[in-house]
């Protein structure tokens, strides 16, 4: 480069001696020697600018504005200089030319060197992945330039939906129209589309995905435009594949420090069902906080073995103590709080698969609510400070025999904190599924998808409320830091998601198509298979409880309406009793007796016309009124004398 510019310079200062004189006459009485001068002063000029240790390939409108500001410098000291020593022979214009033409052909030659080496490098890189970005802004601009640095990105061509753009050149790379997809990315060979809108919503990029999808191609996300700079080419680490989280139709609930730490910093705590999807993600964020110990209960040995070794091995310094058995051996749950002096206690242990438990509700029912009334029972015996219990969705007018006991686990826990008879401060935290949990559609659709389809679903119309394990974490451990006793803690989850939609999300990120009659030869076919037992088309979040907001501006708080702690521990123990006896009727029966909502309902039939969209709102199921529950007391009394009057 310095070679170069010694050759050029002079040249430079002879263009701007014509420009100036408009003859040779001007340029000719200045000899060699005042050539070489300039050139060396103006070489000097660029060596404190960097200009000389910067690399071609990477070189930047950044450095090369900075290397202007350092000839202008330069220039305006020789216009003082030769001011000062009133060099009359020297016209001081020609200063100002020459910094013009010099500046220019910086430029010009800097950046044409750049566009050569970066072109020639892409020619030899034959195996490059054939990529279209799909946004042509600067983010995909940017983007672009960005790929042509690296040995694992060729861009090829933009594509976008503005029709001003379409046809227009970006960075040597033309737009095309979102409605040409398929048939470019054939001609071109195009093995995957990058999405550069980095703001973008999630309601707009799910529908941008739906589009995309028809391409057959696989979709990424640029995710971090700051990497994009021209002097910090980043586009491996700003390219990510997209993740269902991106596809929620809301932003995550961000977790408030004070509440997140308040009951676990210093403190020891209980987490049950510590192997579980949600109960594993706990102790994980509760690690974070370095607790004074933390003690793990699971009935599942390899369950337990594996997030008691994650957790070792990640946190050496925090004590961590495993104990193997399960949530309804009140012996158990009593020698762990009576010899580790637990203060927080979060209830994760369930069965929460709909027809498993359906299938199974005597197991159903005993682990479930005879878990929740032993937590309960020892956190209060015990003077435990704060007790969470983990509930969902499904308890709100429960369809289901899981909802149900999950609505009767409420009910312990709202009569355990109606007692006031000790410090324990008891409260409840209702979400809707978990994204990537052992129970949730996403593992099922992966494997299907891996297994070439099809996609099993049980209604074309049905929708669930999705939230992501961190989130449901940290809402769990935010919700006993803000409980007051016997609060029901509800996230704010936006809108439902068809699960027919997730379906077709998951098929297009996967770079498949959907098998449908209007398109057989596509990859992947989704089958309806009718709703399980007890399963409902639409889940529900809150009840006909008064609703209250919290510290937290995405957490709301309820009320809800509760039965009476004498009364509560009758129906229960009658419960169990008619558990005895393995008759479903008298089972479902005193269910009933409990949680008044309940009510089983046979699958619905799938419609013969195509899938119609969800409205904007999900219809409600009529709710029950005010104080229905302490009402239908005497009713549900008169159940229990029916079905057990000997043991009454």
């Amino acid at each position: 480069m310095v070679t170069a510019d010694l050759i050029a310079l002079p040249f430079c200062f002879l263009i701007a001696m014509l420009l100036r004189g408009g003859d040779l006459k001007l340029a000719s009485h200045f000899g060699p020697a005042s050539y070489v001068l300039v050139a060396v002063v103006t070489i000097a000029a660029f060596s404190v600018s960097d200009l000389y240790r910067a690399v071609i390939r990477f070189i930047d409108q950044r450095l090369l504005s900075v290397t202007g500001a350092s000839l202008a410098v330069a220039i305006l000291c020789a216009w003082i200089v030769m001011f000062a020593i009133n060099e009359e022979s020297f016209p001081r214009s020609a200063l100002a030319i020459y910094w013009f033409i010099v500046f220019s052909y910086v430029v010009a030659s800097r950046i044409g060197m750049r566009n050569f080496l970066r072109n020639h490098n892409a020619a030899g890189r034959g195996n490059a992945e054939a990529v279209a970005i799909y946004g042509a802004g600067e983010a995909g601009a940017r983007l672009a330039q960005a790929m042509r640095g690296t040995e694992e990105y060729r861009p090829v061509c933009f594509f976008d939906d503005k029709r001003a753009l379409i046809e227009r050149n970006i960075n040597g790379l033309r737009v095309f129209h979102t409605g040409r997809l398929a048939d470019i990315a054939a001609a071109m060979r195009i093995r995957s589309i990058v999405i550069a809108l980095p703001s973008v919503s999630p309601e707009r990029l799910r529908d941008i995905m739906q589009r995309l999808s028809l391409s057959g191609v696989s979709t990424r996300i640029l995710s971090r435009l700051v990497d994009l700079s021209d002097d910090k080419i980043t586009p491996r680490d700003s390219i990510r594949d997209l993740k269902f989280e991106d596809l929620l139709g809301r932003l995550p609930v961000p977790p408030r420090l004070d509440l997140f730490a308040r009951c676990v910093r210093g403190k020891t705590v209980l987490v049950t069902g510590a192997g579980g999807s949600i109960g594993s993600e706990l102790c994980r964020q509760i690690v974070t906080l370095v607790p004074a110990r933390l003690h793990l209960l699971d009935h599942s040995e390899f369950a337990l073995y594996t997030i008691r070794q994650e957790l070792a091995t990640r946190f050496p310094d925090i004590p961590i103590e495993a104990h193997l058995g399960s949530v309804c051996n009140a012996e158990l749950v009593e020698r762990i709080l009576r010899d580790g002096t637990v203060d927080t206690i979060y209830h994760a242990a369930a069965y929460k698969h709909v027809p498993l438990v359906e299938a199974n509700i005597v197991e159903g029912l005993r682990n479930n609510v005879v878990g929740a009334q032993v937590i309960a029972t020892q956190a209060a015996k015990h003077g435990v400070e704060t007790c969470v219990l983990i509930s969902s969705d499904k308890a709100v007018r429960p369809t289901n025999v899981m909802g149900a006991s999950k609505r009767i686990a409420e009910l312990i826990f709202q009569a355990a904190a109606a007692r006031h008879d000790g410090p324990t401060n008891f409260s409840m935290v209702r979400f809707g599924n978990v994204l990537g949990s052992s129970g949730s559609v996403i593992p099922l659709f992966q494997r299907q998808i891996g297994r070439g389809g099809p996609l099993t679903i049980t209604h074309p119309d049905v929708s669930r409320y999705f939230m992501l394990i961190p989130e449901a974490a940290q809402l769990v451990i935010q919700a006993g830091a803000m409980a007051k006793g016997g609060d029901v803690f509800v996230l704010d989850m936006g809108e439902p998601v068809r699960i027919v939609d997730l379906a077709r999300t998951l098929i297009a990120l996967s770079g498949l198509t959907e098998k449908t009659p209007q398109n057989a030869g596509g990859d992947i076919e989704i089958r309806y298979v009718g709703l399980f037992p007890g399963e409902k088309l639409h889940e529900e979040l809150l009840t006909d409880g008064v609703v209250f907001p919290s510290e937290h501006p995405r957490i709301m708080r309820m009320k809800e309406n509760a039965l009476r702690p004498a009364v509560l521990d009758t129906f229960i123990s009658c419960l169990m009793m008619a558990c005895e006896t393995h008759e479903r009727t008298m089972i479902e029966s005193m269910v009933k007796a409990i949680v008044t909502e309940y009510n089983p309902q046979p699958p619905a039939t799938i419609p013969v016309a195509a899938p119609t969209p969800l409205a904007g709102s999900q219809p409600q199921p009529q709710a029950s009124p005010p104080g229905a529950q302490l009402d239908a007391e005497p009713a549900r009394l008169g159940l229990i004398k029916k079905f057990v009057p000997f043991r009454i």
